[in-house]
């Protein structure tokens, strides 16, 4: 199934059980793409994480219920899966800036959020770098911690600064950052800060060391300035490379992004030379 297809089908699916205990995996399933993929996918094609679109799209049509008709608060934060009505009415101000009753009584505005509708344009003729390439197993010296699919966005900077900022670049630098979900179904993925394991060397308390097994790799090199240079690529690689790609498919859960040494550079990570790759392990069809 191509991305544009799997999207309208998942669009489709949220609409259709806006008001369900529906999650990213029910989407995923749906639309027959594994978690890990479909969640990378949907969030750089679409801006949203599909967490955010559904939560975004139930308080659209809970502010739009609130304006026109007799509802009750607690009887929206039911309808739309929210166990208390304090819960709702945070998350409903979070959303349009007044509590429901500040909207019933003062007849304020509130903010639409559209179902995200496909469109069909013509592209092509882009020119993108990629090599395929073997890789024999390596080994990693590594901090890890796992994160839900959910705000991985915001959590996953936040752990490479908690790293740096607690002194650990020194163990580690942080030649490699690892995406690691082996099933591509779990609710969680394992990320890893990390480097070349160098068995001489003894391993600091706090650190482990993974192996990432041998997988003929798609690898497509990146320059300029972060985030934008790995931004722009991983955006490509979804709405440009995927579609078009005929002879191989996604083989695994594992993403690899390699970084260059910043001191390499007179701006550092934010130099326009400044080198990174990402590498997708993928399979012959």
């Amino acid at each position: 199934m191509e991305w544009a297809e799997a999207i309208g089908q998942a669009v489709k699916y949220i609409e259709s059980h806006i008001t369900e205990d529906i999650t990213m995996y029910d989407v995923a399933e749906h639309v027959n793409i594994s978690p890990f993929y479909f969640h990378k996918g949907f969030s750089i094609l679409c801006g949203y994480s599909i967490t955010e679109y559904i939560r975004n799209r139930r308080m659209a049509l809970a502010g739009e219920e609130l304006i026109s008709s007799d509802i009750t608060v607690i009887e929206l934060a039911m309808k739309y899966g929210y166990d208390s009505p304090d819960s709702f009415t945070k998350a409903f101000s979070r959303f349009h800036g007044y509590t429901p009753l500040t909207v019933r009584k003062d007849k304020t505005m509130v903010k639409a959020f559209a179902p995200l509708k496909l469109t069909i344009s013509l592209k092509g003729g882009y020119i993108m770098d990629y090599r395929i390439t073997k890789k024999e197993a390596f080994t990693v010296l590594a901090a890890s911690k796992e994160f839900s699919y959910e705000n991985p966005k915001q959590e996953v900077p936040l752990f490479w600064q908690e790293h740096y900022a607690s002194g650990n670049g020194k163990y580690v630098c942080g030649m490699f950052g690892i995406n690691i979900d082996p099933q591509m179904g779990n609710e969680k993925f394992e990320y890893l800060i990390a480097d070349v394991y160098n068995p001489s060397v003894d391993i600091s308390d706090g650190f482990e060391v993974k192996t990432i097994p041998a997988f003929t790799w798609a690898v497509f090199p990146c320059r300029g300035a972060m985030p934008q240079s790995l931004q722009d690529v991983n955006t490509k690689i979804f709405s440009e490379w995927l579609p078009a790609l005929q002879d191989y498919e996604f083989a695994a859960g594992y993403c690899v992004e390699m970084y260059d040494l910043p001191d390499k550079y007179p701006n550092g990570t934010s130099d326009e030379n400044y080198y990174t790759e990402i590498w997708i392990p993928v399979r012959k069809k």
